[in-house]
């Protein structure tokens, strides 16, 4: 597949994935307010890497940082209710996920979808088997509730915003590319009714 035609793969898939996070987490593109759920879960791989470059923007403009949500690639959204997250359910992610290796992720350059910016993560093959392997181990939670065949990997900096403001970020964030992040771990968030906060960490193999 030529580079081109990746990108035009990437826009056309994430155009509807970008209205399926939007929708799945409460957030119109114009409406600044959240309105996660208590309750609600994910799982995350964190990029703190990014976050000198994205940060001001994200705090900014992504309602996810607003209730605070660092920089991070989605593995599953929605994940289990939390009230059916025990000790049985830890243990099983544990060997999910310990049993998948570490990998590093790099990133170049930005990818659109309609009125969201956001980078993309590359190879991201690893990134998907992980989504796979928690959606087999919990077929009853599958990334946004089963919308779409294929799940589009990506660290979302803006959402519901003019192709200008997309413009005059993606022009920012430029001089800041590439970078590389090593994924050692994936992490359990849980919104506890205002903010999103961090549950547990699973190691990834080496």
């Amino acid at each position: 597949m030529s580079t081109s035609t990746a990108i035009a793969a990437f826009s056309e898939e994430g155009a509807a994935l970008a209205a399926a996070e939007l929708t799945a987490c409460g957030v119109m593109a114009d409406d600044s307010t959240s309105a996660f759920q208590a309750g609600q879960t994910g799982l995350i791989v964190r990029i703190p890497e990014a976050e000198p470059a994205v940060r001001g923007w994200r705090e900014q403009l992504d309602p996810s940082a607003q209730a605070g949500v660092p920089a991070h690639v989605t593995v599953l959204f929605p994940f289990l209710d939390e009230s059916r997250i025990d000790a049985l359910v830890h243990s099983a992610l544990a060997e999910v996920l310990g049993s998948r290796p570490a990998f590093d992720l790099r990133f170049e350059r930005c990818g659109r979808f309609p009125g969201v910016l956001c980078l993309v993560p590359e190879p991201d093959t690893q990134l998907r088997q992980l989504t796979q392997a928690i959606a087999d181990r919990w077929p009853e939670a599958p990334p946004y509730g089963g919308r779409f065949d294929e799940i589009v990997p990506h660290l979302t900096i803006a959402q519901g915003q003019e192709d200008t403001v997309l413009e005059e970020i993606e022009a920012d964030l430029a001089a800041r590319l590439p970078f590389t992040s090593r994924i050692s771990s994936v992490e359990l968030i849980v919104h506890d009714g205002t903010k999103w906060q961090e549950r547990a960490s699973f190691v990834l193999g080496e």
